[in-house]
């Protein structure tokens, strides 16, 4: 098996940090409107690792089709997003069903690495013309 690609376990400890921040930020919400108890945290656990996780797997995803030629990366790729689509789906239905998960706290963290790709932008320490502004 190749080496995971460095660039790829600094985003996805970058997507980690944000949807734990996010995370408490739902914990404490619970907490406020007196709604919090364990299912809550056991939900939030469970979809912030399938979040975080699916997110990983991308990754690796996309690592591997690179090294494939183009028809088969398409499919590689096709068939990933089918299967983690698949696996985030059953998170949810998880969340419904079985009484130990609160659903709107694992639903809810599904969300997180979304929201915290779209906030990447504002945290680029790189500047867009590689240098000073004139």
């Amino acid at each position: 098996m190749k080496k995971v690609n460095p660039i790829i376990v600094k985003e996805t400890l970058y997507i980690a940090c944000w949807s734990v921040i996010f995370s408490m930020i739902m914990q404490s919400v619970f907490l406020l409107i007196k709604k919090w108890d364990y299912t809550v945290l056991l939900g939030n656990v469970l979809s912030l690792v399938a979040g975080v996780g699916n997110f990983f797997l991308l990754g690796l995803t996309v690592q591997k089709a690179v090294t494939k030629e183009e028809k088969d990366a398409k499919q590689f790729m096709k068939l990933s997003q089918v299967a983690r689509l698949f696996t985030l789906f059953v998170i949810c239905v998880l969340g419904a069903v079985l009484r130990c998960f609160n659903i709107i706290a694992t639903v809810l963290p599904l969300l997180f690495p979304r929201i915290s790709i779209m906030l990447r932008p504002l945290f680029n320490k790189k500047s867009n013309g590689g240098g000073q502004d004139e």
